[in-house]
Protein backbone atom coordinates (compact mmCIF):
# COMPACT_ATOMS: atom_id res chain seq x y z
CA UNK A 1 0.00 0.00 0.00
CA UNK A 2 1.01 3.78 -0.62
CA UNK A 3 -0.16 6.49 0.78
CA UNK A 4 -0.11 9.63 -1.39
CA UNK A 5 -0.80 13.15 0.23
CA UNK A 6 -3.03 15.44 -2.42
CA UNK A 7 -3.63 18.12 0.09
CA UNK A 8 -1.60 20.33 2.80
CA UNK A 9 -3.57 19.85 5.39
CA UNK A 10 -6.38 17.11 4.36
CA UNK A 11 -6.36 14.31 1.84
CA UNK A 12 -4.85 11.14 0.54
CA UNK A 13 -4.82 8.82 -2.29
CA UNK A 14 -4.27 5.08 -1.79
CA UNK A 15 -2.60 2.95 -4.03
CA UNK A 16 -1.94 -1.02 -4.26
CA UNK A 17 -5.48 -1.85 -2.71
CA UNK A 18 -7.24 -3.87 -4.32
CA UNK A 19 -10.63 -3.25 -2.87
CA UNK A 20 -12.60 -6.18 -4.08
CA UNK A 21 -10.60 -8.73 -2.18
CA UNK A 22 -10.90 -9.42 1.71
CA UNK A 23 -9.41 -6.76 3.88
CA UNK A 24 -7.70 -8.35 6.66
CA UNK A 25 -6.59 -7.22 9.89
CA UNK A 26 -3.23 -5.63 9.27
CA UNK A 27 -4.35 -4.05 6.27
CA UNK A 28 -7.67 -3.12 8.10
CA UNK A 29 -5.66 -1.24 11.13
CA UNK A 30 -3.23 0.71 8.10
CA UNK A 31 -6.32 2.12 6.74
CA UNK A 32 -7.98 3.29 9.86
CA UNK A 33 -4.65 4.76 10.61
CA UNK A 34 -4.38 6.39 7.11
CA UNK A 35 -8.36 7.37 7.39
CA UNK A 36 -7.65 9.12 11.22
CA UNK A 37 -4.16 11.15 10.07
CA UNK A 38 -5.53 12.21 6.42
CA UNK A 39 -9.22 12.59 6.97
CA UNK A 40 -10.05 11.52 3.30
CA UNK A 41 -9.17 8.70 1.48
CA UNK A 42 -9.10 8.04 -2.36
CA UNK A 43 -9.21 4.85 -3.94
CA UNK A 44 -9.06 4.87 -7.83
CA UNK A 45 -9.80 2.30 -10.07
CA UNK A 46 -11.88 -0.16 -8.07
CA UNK A 47 -13.93 -2.39 -9.47
CA UNK A 48 -16.82 -3.05 -6.52
CA UNK A 49 -20.39 -4.66 -6.33
CA UNK A 50 -22.67 -4.01 -3.08
CA UNK A 51 -21.57 -6.90 -1.66
CA UNK A 52 -17.85 -5.99 -1.76
CA UNK A 53 -18.38 -2.35 -0.72
CA UNK A 54 -20.27 -3.38 2.35
CA UNK A 55 -17.58 -5.79 3.18
CA UNK A 56 -14.86 -3.22 2.43
CA UNK A 57 -16.91 -0.19 4.53
CA UNK A 58 -16.82 -3.14 7.62
CA UNK A 59 -13.18 -2.86 8.04
CA UNK A 60 -13.88 0.17 9.95
CA UNK A 61 -16.20 -1.03 12.47
CA UNK A 62 -19.64 -1.51 12.72
CA UNK A 63 -22.23 -0.23 9.54
CA UNK A 64 -25.32 1.99 10.50
CA UNK A 65 -28.34 1.07 8.13
CA UNK A 66 -28.37 3.50 5.62
CA UNK A 67 -30.57 6.66 7.04
CA UNK A 68 -32.57 7.11 10.26
CA UNK A 69 -35.21 8.44 7.52
CA UNK A 70 -34.58 7.94 4.31
CA UNK A 71 -34.81 4.45 2.32
CA UNK A 72 -32.05 2.63 1.70
CA UNK A 73 -31.15 0.72 -1.80
CA UNK A 74 -33.58 -2.13 -2.44
CA UNK A 75 -32.86 -5.65 -0.87
CA UNK A 76 -29.65 -3.45 0.87
CA UNK A 77 -30.46 -2.32 4.54
CA UNK A 78 -27.15 -0.41 4.99
CA UNK A 79 -26.33 1.24 1.81
CA UNK A 80 -27.68 4.60 0.66
CA UNK A 81 -28.54 5.66 -3.38
CA UNK A 82 -27.43 9.46 -3.77
CA UNK A 83 -28.72 10.62 -6.96
CA UNK A 84 -28.27 13.69 -8.23
CA UNK A 85 -32.22 14.85 -9.77
CA UNK A 86 -33.55 12.54 -6.66
CA UNK A 87 -34.41 15.03 -4.05
CA UNK A 88 -32.74 17.75 -2.46
CA UNK A 89 -28.44 17.52 -3.97
CA UNK A 90 -26.43 17.98 -0.68
CA UNK A 91 -24.84 21.09 -1.56
CA UNK A 92 -24.66 22.88 1.71
CA UNK A 93 -21.35 22.14 3.96
CA UNK A 94 -22.52 19.17 6.80
CA UNK A 95 -21.56 16.52 8.53
CA UNK A 96 -23.26 13.04 7.90
CA UNK A 97 -25.85 12.75 10.29
CA UNK A 98 -25.26 14.63 13.01
CA UNK A 99 -28.75 15.09 14.33
CA UNK A 100 -28.85 11.98 16.03
CA UNK A 101 -27.14 10.78 19.44
CA UNK A 102 -24.26 8.86 17.11
CA UNK A 103 -22.89 10.33 14.37
CA UNK A 104 -21.67 8.00 12.18
CA UNK A 105 -17.71 7.37 12.60
CA UNK A 106 -17.11 7.55 8.50
CA UNK A 107 -18.81 7.57 5.62
CA UNK A 108 -17.70 5.73 2.06
CA UNK A 109 -18.84 6.54 -1.43
CA UNK A 110 -18.63 4.58 -4.51
CA UNK A 111 -19.21 6.01 -7.73
CA UNK A 112 -21.21 4.60 -10.33
CA UNK A 113 -22.46 7.09 -12.85
CA UNK A 114 -20.41 10.43 -13.04
CA UNK A 115 -21.37 12.70 -15.33
CA UNK A 116 -19.05 14.33 -17.68
CA UNK A 117 -18.58 17.67 -16.08
CA UNK A 118 -19.32 18.65 -12.70
CA UNK A 119 -20.16 16.67 -9.23
CA UNK A 120 -17.39 17.16 -7.56
CA UNK A 121 -17.38 16.78 -3.56
CA UNK A 122 -15.42 19.15 -1.22
CA UNK A 123 -13.85 18.20 1.96
CA UNK A 124 -12.92 20.36 5.01
CA UNK A 125 -10.99 19.30 8.02
CA UNK A 126 -12.81 20.76 11.35
CA UNK A 127 -9.24 20.10 13.16
CA UNK A 128 -7.24 22.48 10.82
CA UNK A 129 -10.08 24.93 11.15
CA UNK A 130 -10.40 24.57 15.18
CA UNK A 131 -6.49 24.91 14.86
CA UNK A 132 -6.83 28.32 12.53
CA UNK A 133 -8.99 29.60 15.51
CA UNK A 134 -7.39 33.07 17.12
CA UNK A 135 -7.14 32.07 21.29
CA UNK A 136 -10.28 34.14 22.45
CA UNK A 137 -12.08 32.10 19.83
CA UNK A 138 -11.48 28.84 20.61
CA UNK A 139 -12.22 29.89 24.37
CA UNK A 140 -15.64 30.70 22.81
CA UNK A 141 -15.89 27.74 21.46
CA UNK A 142 -14.80 25.36 23.85
CA UNK A 143 -17.68 26.01 25.83
CA UNK A 144 -20.34 26.12 23.08
CA UNK A 145 -23.24 23.60 23.13
CA UNK A 146 -24.98 23.49 19.36
CA UNK A 147 -28.72 21.98 18.47
CA UNK A 148 -28.17 19.92 15.54
CA UNK A 149 -31.64 18.81 13.90
CA UNK A 150 -32.55 17.14 10.33
CA UNK A 151 -35.24 19.42 9.87
CA UNK A 152 -33.20 21.13 8.00
CA UNK A 153 -33.72 23.24 4.43
CA UNK A 154 -32.36 21.75 2.10
CA UNK A 155 -33.26 24.13 -0.73
CA UNK A 156 -33.24 27.73 1.17
CA UNK A 157 -33.31 29.74 -1.72
CA UNK A 158 -36.85 29.86 -3.45
CA UNK A 159 -35.67 29.46 -6.84
CA UNK A 160 -34.18 26.06 -6.20
CA UNK A 161 -37.58 24.60 -3.98
CA UNK A 162 -39.71 22.41 -6.23
CA UNK A 163 -42.27 19.51 -5.82
CA UNK A 164 -39.41 16.98 -5.76
CA UNK A 165 -37.55 18.74 -3.00
CA UNK A 166 -40.93 18.88 -1.21
CA UNK A 167 -41.65 15.56 -0.76
CA UNK A 168 -37.73 14.51 -0.04
CA UNK A 169 -37.98 16.99 2.87
CA UNK A 170 -40.91 15.61 4.35
CA UNK A 171 -39.28 12.12 4.06
CA UNK A 172 -36.11 13.55 5.80
CA UNK A 173 -38.33 14.75 8.66
CA UNK A 174 -40.79 11.86 8.94
CA UNK A 175 -39.17 11.14 12.56
CA UNK A 176 -38.12 14.50 13.99
CA UNK A 177 -34.66 14.29 16.05
CA UNK A 178 -33.07 16.93 18.06
CA UNK A 179 -29.66 16.42 19.41
CA UNK A 180 -27.02 18.65 21.30
CA UNK A 181 -23.22 18.30 20.81
CA UNK A 182 -20.24 19.96 21.60
CA UNK A 183 -19.12 22.63 19.06
CA UNK A 184 -15.33 21.38 19.93
CA UNK A 185 -15.38 17.94 19.75
CA UNK A 186 -12.43 15.61 20.95
CA UNK A 187 -11.66 12.93 18.08
CA UNK A 188 -11.71 9.39 20.33
CA UNK A 189 -8.51 8.37 18.38
CA UNK A 190 -6.42 11.12 17.70
CA UNK A 191 -7.47 13.31 20.99
CA UNK A 192 -7.28 16.32 18.19
CA UNK A 193 -10.13 18.78 18.92
CA UNK A 194 -12.54 19.53 15.86
CA UNK A 195 -15.43 22.31 15.41
CA UNK A 196 -18.10 19.69 15.51
CA UNK A 197 -20.78 22.07 13.56
CA UNK A 198 -22.19 22.25 9.77
CA UNK A 199 -25.67 22.25 8.11
CA UNK A 200 -27.71 20.75 10.87
CA UNK A 201 -26.42 22.71 13.54
CA UNK A 202 -29.26 25.21 13.93
CA UNK A 203 -28.25 27.11 17.54
CA UNK A 204 -26.06 27.29 20.59
CA UNK A 205 -28.10 26.59 24.17
CA UNK A 206 -27.83 30.04 25.80
CA UNK A 207 -27.49 32.17 22.33
CA UNK A 208 -29.93 33.98 20.99
CA UNK A 209 -31.42 32.42 17.19
CA UNK A 210 -29.86 35.81 15.70
CA UNK A 211 -26.56 35.16 17.62
CA UNK A 212 -26.16 31.93 16.71
CA UNK A 213 -26.42 32.67 13.30
CA UNK A 214 -23.66 35.09 13.38
CA UNK A 215 -21.44 32.66 15.32
CA UNK A 216 -22.12 29.46 13.29
CA UNK A 217 -21.21 31.75 10.22
CA UNK A 218 -18.25 32.99 11.98
CA UNK A 219 -16.87 29.64 12.70
CA UNK A 220 -17.91 27.76 10.17
CA UNK A 221 -15.88 30.15 7.41
CA UNK A 222 -12.94 29.01 9.38
CA UNK A 223 -13.67 25.51 7.67
CA UNK A 224 -14.18 26.35 4.64
CA UNK A 225 -10.86 28.25 4.39
CA UNK A 226 -9.41 27.13 1.04
CA UNK A 227 -6.25 25.83 2.95
CA UNK A 228 -8.43 23.78 4.80
CA UNK A 229 -10.07 21.91 1.84
CA UNK A 230 -9.58 19.41 -0.96
CA UNK A 231 -11.87 19.22 -3.97
CA UNK A 232 -12.41 15.26 -5.42
CA UNK A 233 -13.18 15.14 -9.43
CA UNK A 234 -15.25 11.94 -9.27
CA UNK A 235 -14.58 9.09 -12.19
CA UNK A 236 -16.09 5.95 -12.33
CA UNK A 237 -14.24 3.35 -9.96
CA UNK A 238 -13.48 5.90 -7.08
CA UNK A 239 -13.75 4.89 -3.89
CA UNK A 240 -14.01 7.93 -1.25
CA UNK A 241 -13.71 7.11 2.83
CA UNK A 242 -13.54 10.04 4.85
CA UNK A 243 -13.62 10.48 8.45
CA UNK A 244 -17.37 12.28 9.80
CA UNK A 245 -15.85 13.29 13.10
CA UNK A 246 -12.97 15.32 11.69
CA UNK A 247 -14.55 16.97 8.60
CA UNK A 248 -17.35 18.52 6.47
CA UNK A 249 -18.41 17.96 3.01
CA UNK A 250 -20.18 19.53 0.18
CA UNK A 251 -21.27 18.09 -3.36
CA UNK A 252 -21.26 21.09 -6.11
CA UNK A 253 -24.59 21.58 -7.66
CA UNK A 254 -23.26 22.43 -11.29
CA UNK A 255 -24.15 19.49 -13.71
CA UNK A 256 -27.57 20.44 -14.48
CA UNK A 257 -29.80 17.79 -15.16
CA UNK A 258 -26.91 14.91 -16.06
CA UNK A 259 -26.99 12.07 -14.52
CA UNK A 260 -25.30 11.20 -11.15
CA UNK A 261 -25.33 8.33 -9.15
CA UNK A 262 -22.85 6.94 -5.97
CA UNK A 263 -23.66 4.47 -3.17
CA UNK A 264 -22.94 5.26 0.51
CA UNK A 265 -22.18 3.19 3.41
CA UNK A 266 -21.61 4.68 7.06
CA UNK A 267 -19.68 3.30 9.52
CA UNK A 268 -21.30 3.45 13.50
CA UNK A 269 -19.99 6.19 15.65
CA UNK A 270 -20.14 7.00 19.78
CA UNK A 271 -21.16 9.89 21.63
CA UNK A 272 -19.55 12.82 20.86
CA UNK A 273 -17.19 14.31 23.34
CA UNK A 274 -16.23 18.07 23.98
CA UNK A 275 -13.52 19.69 25.24
CA UNK A 276 -14.73 19.69 28.93
CA UNK A 277 -15.69 16.14 29.04
CA UNK A 278 -19.59 16.31 28.40
CA UNK A 279 -21.24 14.23 26.37
CA UNK A 280 -23.85 14.87 23.68
CA UNK A 281 -27.39 14.47 24.61
CA UNK A 282 -30.96 13.98 22.90
CA UNK A 283 -33.85 16.29 23.08
CA UNK A 284 -36.11 14.90 20.71
CA UNK A 285 -36.46 11.73 18.55
CA UNK A 286 -34.72 9.24 20.80
CA UNK A 287 -31.27 7.61 20.34
CA UNK A 288 -32.02 6.34 16.95
CA UNK A 289 -31.95 2.64 17.57
CA UNK A 290 -33.12 1.19 14.42
CA UNK A 291 -30.02 3.07 12.52
CA UNK A 292 -27.03 2.90 14.80
CA UNK A 293 -26.19 -0.64 16.25
CA UNK A 294 -24.29 0.64 19.35
CA UNK A 295 -27.43 2.17 20.31
CA UNK A 296 -29.16 -1.11 20.91
CA UNK A 297 -26.61 -2.92 22.64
Amino acid sequence: MTIRRIGGRIGAEIEGVDLSRPIDETLARELNGALVEHKVLIFRGQDLDDEAHLRFASAFGPLTTAHPTVPSVDGQANILPVQGGEGARANSWHTDVTFVLRPPKATTLRSLVIPPYGGDTLFASTAAAYADLPEHLRLLADRLWAVHTNDHDYAEHPQFRNEEVEEYHKVFVSQRYRTVHPVVRIHPESGTPNLFIGGFASSFLGLSRTESRDVLRLLQAYVTRPENTLRHHWAVGDVVVFDNRATQHYAADDYGDLPRKLHRVTIAGDVPVGADGGKSHVLEGGDAAHYTPQAAS
